[in-house]
Order: C-alpha cells, then sequence, then structure tokens
C-alpha cells in the first residue's frame, strides 16, 4: 500500500464515497483526488466541493461533461440502435466510459498512481471503470474499496464515518429505498422490493414519467432532424446534443414514455433485476430506425441489425475502448453518412408512433416502383417468376428427396 502516492477517487459526495476518502487516507496514507462529473444526473454537483474541502482534500475536480456525454458516447450509441437483451437502453452502462476516460486524464494530469471508485463487487461498473482505465492506460493502479474493505451495510458505513468525524449530510423527509443512478440518458432503480422478480414497482417509484394512464388525451406530435444519423433538431430549432435529450426526456416523460422492467444477465454472473426510465432514448431508438428505414440499403440495415446484440454486449460489459467496438463503430459511422432528413412521431400515452419520414437528398424510397397503381415500366412483375424459381430451388430438391426416402 505504501508505494500509492496519490489516488484519483471518483467522487460524489454521498455516503459511500465519503467514506471512501477517509478510508484511501487511513489504509494508504496517499494523497486523495476528487473527480465529480455531472452527466445530467439531476443533482446539483459543487456541493462536493465543500464536502471534499472538509475532509482535507486539496485538487478537487468537478466538469460539466453533459455535452460531451451525448456527443460522444450516446449518439454514437444510438447510431447503432443499440438494446441489450432486447429491451435495455443502457443508461448506465454507456456512462462509465466517460468517468474511466476523466479519471485516468486527471490522475495522468496530478501525477497520481492509482485511481478509486465506489463500484462493488457484485456489479457490473467495477468492470466497467476498470475495463476503461486499463485500455486507456494499462499500468494503472486500481482500488475498489467495496472489495477490500470489511463495510458490508449501510449501518457500517454510518459507523465509520460516525467514528471518523466525516460529515455526513442528513437529508430530512422520507428516504428513497432504492439504489438509483441517474444521467441525461436514464435512471435506474434497483433493490428493496424489486428483489422480488414477481413484485409489481411503487407508482410513487418512478421519478421521471408519469403513468401512462395518466398521461394526457391529447397526443403530442414532434418533428426530428436528422444530420450523419444524429439528430439536430427539434420541430425546426437547431440544438445541442445534450438540449436535445433533455427536451426528448421532458415531452417523453410527460406522455408516459420511456418506462421499463426488467431481469438482466449481468457480466458477472448473475441475474439482477431493475427498472428504468429512459424517455428521451425510447423516443431516440424509434425515430432513428425510421429515419434509416428510407436512406439505409437493406443489406447495410440488415448487417447492423445482426451486430447490434454483440456491439450492444460490448457496451453493456466495460468494452467501449476495445479494438472491436471502435472497428464496429467505424462501420456503423460509415452507414450513417446517408441517414439524413426528418422524422414525425406521434406521443400518446407511453407510446411514440412513427407517422411520417422524409429525405429529400438521401430517400431511397422511390414511389414510382412501389406504387399499386401503374408504374409506368419502372418494374417488370414478369421478372418475380425467375426470382421466385431461383430461391425455391433449393427447396423444391429438399422436398423432392424428402418425398422420395418416404
Amino acid at each position: 500500500m505504501s508505494e500509492i502516492k496519490k489516488v484519483v477517487l471518483a467522487y460524489s459526495g454521498g455516503l459511500d464515497t465519503s467514506v471512501i476518502v477517509k478510508w484511501l487516507q487511513e489504509e494508504y496514507q496517499c494523497e486523495v483526488v476528487t473527480f465529480t462529473a455531472d452527466i445530467g444526473q439531476g443533482e446539483e454537483v459543487e456541493p462536493a466541493r465543500a464536502k471534499a474541502q472538509a475532509m482535507g482534500i486539496e485538487e478537487i475536480y468537478i466538469e460539466d461533461l453533459r455535452e460531451e456525454f451525448v456527443a460522444e458516447y450516446v449518439y454514437p450509441m444510438f447510431r447503432a440502435n443499440t438494446v441489450y437483451e432486447g429491451e435495455y437502453l443502457l443508461g448506465t452502462s454507456i456512462a462509465r466510459p466517460l468517468i474511466a476516460k476523466r479519471l485516468i486524464e486527471i490522475a495522468r494530469e496530478t501525477g497520481a498512481d492509482a485511481i478509486s471508485h465506489g463500484a462493488t463487487g457484485k456489479g457490473n461498473d467495477q468492470v466497467r471503470f476498470e475495463l476503461g482505465a486499463y485500455a486507456l492506460q494499462p499500468g494503472i493502479k486500481v482500488i475498489a474499496p467495496w472489495r477490500e474493505w470489511d463495510l458490508t451495510s449501510r449501518d457500517t458505513l454510518m459507523k465509520y464515518a460516525e467514528d471518523h468525524n466525516i460529515p455526513i449530510e442528513m437529508k430530512r423527509g422520507k428516504k428513497s429505498p432504492y439504489s438509483m443512478d441517474a444521467n441525461l440518458l436514464h435512471i435506474s432503480y434497483e433493490g428493496d422490493i424489486l428483489e422480488d422478480p414477481w413484485a409489481e414497482p411503487e407508482d410513487d417509484m418512478w421519478r421521471w414519467s408519469v403513468a401512462p394512464e395518466q398521461a394526457p388525451d391529447t397526443p403530442r406530435y414532434i418533428e426530428l432532424d436528422y444530420k450523419l444519423g444524429d439528430i439536430v433538431a427539434i420541430d425546426g430549432q437547431e440544438m445541442s446534443p445534450a438540449q436535445v435529450l433533455e427536451l426528448l426526456n421532458k415531452v417523453g416523460g410527460e406522455n408516459g414514455i420511456g418506462r421499463l422492467d426488467i431481469v438482466e444477465n449481468r457480466y458477472v454472473g448473475m441475474k439482477a433485476r431493475g427498472c428504468y426510465e429512459t424517455p428521451g432514448g425510447t423516443i431516440m431508438l424509434k425515430a432513428h430506425r425510421a429515419i434509416e428505414s428510407i436512406t439505409l440499403d437493406r443489406e447495410a440495415a440488415h448487417l447492423k441489425d445482426d451486430l447490434m446484440p454483440r456491439y450492444s454486449r460490448l457496451i453493456y460489459n466495460g468494452y467501449w475502448w476495445s479494438p472491436e467496438r471502435l472497428a464496429l463503430q467505424a462501420l456503423i459511422d460509415e452507414t450513417q453518412k446517408c441517414v439524413n432528413g426528418q422524422v414525425r412521431l406521434k406521443l400518446y400515452r407511453g407510446n411514440v408512433t412513427v407517422v411520417g419520414r422524409q429525405s429529400e437528398s438521401d430517400s431511397l424510397f422511390d414511389p414510382e416502383i412501389a406504387t399499386f397503381e401503374d408504374d409506368a415500366g419502372a418494374y417488370d412483375q414478369k421478372d418475380a417468376e425467375g426470382f421466385i424459381k431461383l430461391n425455391a430451388l433449393r427447396l423444391r430438391v429438399a422436398a423432392k428427396k424428402n418425398a422420395d426416402s418416404n
């Protein structure tokens, strides 16, 4: 432990990371640098500065990373129409590589020997943080207190804080029984009654959205403008990536969109039940597939669909900085050069319905060919006969063989 002179800690200012600061100082006899990121979690991050200062921290990093988070992580992920295990939009997973990157960058800036995080030994986040860190700086040392100390519950953490005079803000009012994680893409809920996969979530658990049955009875229409696969404007108003996601979260939540209740397979081997609210991401996924439906070549679209499950696993499991993810991203981004145009959506009581899509410059939809009316010779229907017979040849050969053997 004596070889660690300085460590950069991913610091929220809450109970866990406040205890970690003191624990690092005592167990490793090292200097601690704190790093607090604003990625749209909806809570003030600046109070973390005073808390860190009260614990004797001299180097304190507090950064607004919302635009970088959406532009460099969320948007690239949605170009691939990414969904893990058919449902999860990876709201927690996609935030971890950005935090890992900044931990490494700050370690370099401050001359730190190690980084530290507050992820537990049962979850995916420890894997994501550390795989990212090692990919960016192979020789970095990682300290994961939850895998080392004997503090195993909130009560033991509180006792440690009391014994070491660690200032812990005791919020008044009812404390949420759930373990929650939030950023601009989503908010997640785990623990308490959710540990029983048969138990329905309580109505007052949800924070970002109204229940679909309580949503307005009037549909909300929105139009999204796409350029190179990314949303650049809503209802004709140009917006930055973070502004886009903020607005989609707002209108989606108001219309009961984006709630999810799943049991997922964690990379560490266990099944875990979680609930998520991803209103903006739910809208983005539907809209992106709609604009691709008229601008993307059939086989390019199908290739993306084939690759997406693997791409989603790479993100979920923490391999954002891996060679294979970077290679897949290059392929995905190449397909997005023609994904330009507009999508019109109807939001109504938990549903996102595509009601229009167009692209003046890149549409592959030809009404003269697709029409049920006279196509003026654009498509010779007689050609379909030979096409069908050629594709049926192997089926006919197999059927004949089976008939002869019987």
